[in-house]
């Protein structure tokens, strides 16, 4: 009924041939990153590094990284999950269903976390220091935890049914921090630990943290579960590993996991912040060094045999995109249950996750009138917006069921043509000026600050989306190297040394064929797959700063255009930096993928 520890998990997935261990030395500089990285890339196995430079614990990574194997890791338990999903959304199908629903009893019991007296983590203690030290990316600023379990209580009603897990990196060295004595904690925001902070904070009290390393996989997964109010991750971990979370007491007076590999247990002092960063993050630019609260260390367990687990996160796909689809598969059937009306919800990972919100909702409003123009779909649009971490998505693209019936949002390209096809730049853009975007997304003007557009379209195709250059198509003398990216969509340079003025362009120009042009530094790259367009237009652009286009217009302060939307997705100079291998890393990791080497089947 699951893995209980780590090295349950690690044990299977050697003995079925779904890990391979690495006995080279492998250094968590630099090296251990770029490994999986590549390991991933080729769909290969978890790997087990039993020879870590200066380190006298193993680590794991690429647990991960294919579906096939997250749902052979909870092979036992995912459709028992699935089944309380049901149960949640509509109670009445246990009495109408009953043989179905048999387990339920099973797992609402393991849902309940237990207090125990015996911790295996608390056998033994070192410090931050002794710990694997990885660095993913070469300008990080330090050696990171990247699977973090991050546990508060809340301080003003304490308890496990009413804590926090999450998943929020933790800086272990580096920058201004105290060698063992202090560690950075990073959280963006609506997580969860900020409730309980804010709490402290009013208290004038230190909160209380326990970071988790390891344990059953079934933490690692509900730490980054979106769950509805009043369901702890506790209680969602005990589902997916299908046992009780065994919390053990502790004279820290916060509960420890007692099948964690490490704990790091300490306070954070309400009143302190030091500089975190940079660091390599999802959306594949670094992080830049700002003040985040401090983990004052009080003490560093670990258990016996203990395995430090880590994963690398950067440009999507990474291994955190099967996260994504995991929770797709289980949260998908809730969204029609939380947002009436809306079909389904798609966080688009090629384009950074939250930059890029794709939605099918429904036309009820007047089924007897002509539809031509969103109305409840802008009520969805503004509810998906009012919805935890959906409140961060930076563009909400979103189309009528009644039009497209067969089409699903994963279709991503499908999705973009059949929005393209209807929408109309008049009245279809809807802009929130001056708000929250993701803390990780520097393409608006400050931390946390941006803005966002909602694009809703209804109704029949407007127009025919052209899917080549026309013979003798003319660019404006400041637009070069033009390339297609998708039907419609039209990719282009800025000559050197000009500036583009879209409303220099006429109607009638021969331009306004693409109903959507993006303004990059490397069309070809952009142009050449559907994630580098993805990846480049969304995380590139702050919409109220960066949409313009031709035939523009403000009227009672709504903004539109009558021909080509252009996005401009050339980097500017308060964006973050890309991340790049370090090249001499890349050729020390090449002989364990070269013939004769330990990964040379995935090389």
């Amino acid at each position: 009924m699951g893995y209980r520890t780590l090295r349950q998990c690690v044990s299977d997935l050697q003995q079925t041939g779904q890990l391979v261990q690495i006995a080279e030395e492998v250094d968590a500089h630099l090296e251990a990153a770029e490994i999986q990285r590549r390991i991933f890339a080729a769909g290969g196995p978890a790997l087990l590094f039993s020879n870590v430079r200066n380190c006298a614990f193993p680590m794991v990574s690429n647990l991960f990284g294919t579906m096939e194997r997250v749902q052979y890791i909870f092979r036992d338990r995912l459709e028992a999950v699935r089944r309380a999903i049901e149960l949640r959304i509509d109670s009445s199908q246990l009495m109408r269903h009953p043989l179905r629903y048999l387990g339920a009893p099973r797992t609402a019991l393991a849902m309940r976390p237990k207090s125990v007296r015996r911790a295996p983590v608390l056998a033994n203690k070192t410090t931050i220091d002794k710990l694997p030290q990885l660095v993913s990316w070469p300008d990080d600023g330090g050696a990171f935890i990247t699977l973090p379990l991050v546990y508060t209580e809340d301080p003003d009603r304490p308890g496990l049914q009413r804590s926090n897990l999450g998943m929020y990196r933790v800086q272990l060295s580096g920058g201004q921090y105290q060698q063992n004595a202090e560690v950075g904690l990073h959280y963006q925001i609506h997580r969860g630990i900020g409730v309980h902070h804010a709490a402290a904070v009013r208290r004038g009290e230190k909160l209380r943290v326990n970071v988790f390393v390891g344990g059953t996989p079934a933490m690692t997964v509900s730490a980054v579960m979106p769950l509805p109010e009043g369901l702890s991750e506790l209680s969602f971990a005990g589902a997916l590993a299908g046992h009780r979370i065994p919390m053990c007491s502790h004279n820290s007076g916060l509960p420890i996991y007692a099948e964690a590999d490490f704990c790091i247990s300490g306070t954070i002092d309400p009143a302190r912040t030091l500089p975190e960063g940079p660091f390599g993050d999802h959306l594949g630019y670094y992080a830049k060094v700002h003040d985040f609260p401090v983990l004052q260390v009080e003490q560093v367990y670990y258990r016996d045999g203990a395995i430090w687990p880590f994963t690398v996160v950067g440009r999507p796909p990474q291994e955190d995109t099967m996260f994504g689809q995991l929770i797709h598969e289980l949260t998908g059937p809730i969204i029609p249950t939380v947002i009436a009306g809306v079909r389904e919800v798609h966080a688009v990972d090629a384009a950074g996750v939250h930059p890029l919100l794709l939605a099918i909702g429904s036309e009820r409003y007047t089924p007897y009138a002509k539809r031509d123009r969103p109305q409840e779909l802008l009520t969805q649009a503004n509810a998906i917006l009012g919805q935890g971490q959906m409140s961060l998505a930076k563009y909400v693209l979103i189309l009528a069921e009644q039009d497209v019936p067969d089409l699903h949002t994963h279709d991503i390209a499908a999705f973009l043509q059949e929005l393209l096809k209807r929408v109309d730049w008049t009245c279809d853009l809807h802009f929130q000026t001056r708000t929250t975007i993701d803390t990780l997304d520097y393409s608006g003007s400050g931390l946390n600050q941006g803005s966002k557009v909602v694009i809703a379209a209804a109704g029949p195709a407007r127009r025919e989306l052209p899917v080549e250059i026309p013979a003798g198509f003319n660019l404006p003398p400041e637009l070069c190297n033009p390339r297609i990216c998708l039907p419609g969509v039209l990719a282009c340079e800025v000559a050197a040394g000009v500036t583009f003025d879209a409303s220099t362009i006429p109607l009638d120009h021969p331009l306004n064929r693409f109903p959507l042009i993006v303004l990059v530094d490397d069309s070809p790259f952009t142009a050449a797959t559907l994630n580098n367009f993805l990846w480049v237009t969304f995380t590139r652009s702050n919409p109220a700063a960066d949409v313009d286009g031709i035939g523009e217009f403000t009227e009672q302060k709504h903004w539109g255009c009558r021909g080509s939307l252009i996005i401009d997705a050339r980097i500017k100079p308060h964006h973050a930096p890309p991340l790049i291998e370090d090249a001499a890393v890349s050729r020390r990791v090449d002989r364990l993928f070269a013939g004769g080497g330990p990964l040379s089947r995935w090389g």
